[in-house]
């Protein structure tokens, strides 16, 4: 990523040829490629970090195992691919009372892959697991577990200390920087950040990275911080009522940007 003395446009909308979205390329058609179709951009879709899982070995020197709790909080995919996969590693078996307490529908809805949804008790939030105070206090003789990567969940903790109700976290995945060695002298109009950790990644192997002229768009308050404590701008916020994803957040930009 190549630096010039172009300086920051903060509040124009100069026309957008090409966007670098942080995350890998959608298997299927997705709104990205209306974006492009629309206003003649180009999107590029690199991943900057990677989840790994942890293996069964490494896992069981935590000591603690799932089936030993009856209430098990996900706040996202990741979680919910990895907690099972490694109960089948274990030869766990969950119990058909346990519930679960998701953080958004879609979540909840991805747990059908794992369970058979009828026979369990799911609650799931809108955008994040503090939605269902309600339902954790109804529920706090429970055993709660929290399965998360190496970066844990600081926030969901602090949630339940406050409420009282005692959750067990254990790391059942990690998260990798990915080689961008590739992206060296390649230049965006924008760039797309969907967590704070893949800030963290570009920064830990382009260290010398300016914004110059560039546009960053982020996805929710710890990416938007993370842009921030670096001396950067943050030209496009996404996960707003305006904007609810990224690709939302793109087009309501480039409607201005790109106007014929």
């Amino acid at each position: 990523m190549s630096a010039s003395t172009a300086p920051v446009q903060e509040l124009t909308h100069t026309r957008v040829r090409n966007i670098l979205i942080s995350q890998p390329k959608p298997a299927q058609l997705t709104a990205y490629t209306e974006l492009e179709k629309r206003f003649g951009v180009r999107i590029d879709f690199v991943p900057f970090v990677t989840v790994e899982g942890l293996t069964e070995k490494e896992y069981r020197k935590n000591r603690v195992y799932p089936n030993e709790y009856t209430a098990i909080v996900f706040t996202s995919k990741n979680a919910v691919d990895h907690f099972f996969r490694l109960c089948g590693e274990l030869r766990i078996k969950m119990s058909e009372e346990t519930k679960y307490f998701c953080a958004t529908e879609t979540i909840a809805n991805y747990l059908q892959k794992f369970i058979m949804f009828r026979k369990r008790k799911v609650f799931n939030g809108t955008k994040s697991i503090t939605e269902l105070k309600a339902y954790v206090l109804r529920n706090k003789e429970e055993k709660f577990f929290l399965p998360c990567s190496d970066q844990g969940n600081p926030e969901v903790m602090q949630f339940f200390r406050d409420l009282k109700v005692p959750l067990q976290e254990a790391i059942m995945y990690r998260t990798v920087n990915t080689d961008l060695t590739d992206l060296k002298d390649i230049k965006y109009d924008i760039i797309a950040f969907f967590s704070a950790l893949e800030i963290k990644s570009m920064f830990e192997q382009f260290p010398e990275f300016k914004q110059e002229d560039r546009r960053i768009c982020v996805f929710g308050t710890a990416a938007n911080k993370a842009v921030t404590d670096r001396g950067m701008t943050v030209n496009i916020q996404a996960g707003t009522p305006e904007a609810p994803s990224i690709a939302v957040a793109l087009d309501n930009y480039l409607k201005h940007s790109n106007k014929a």
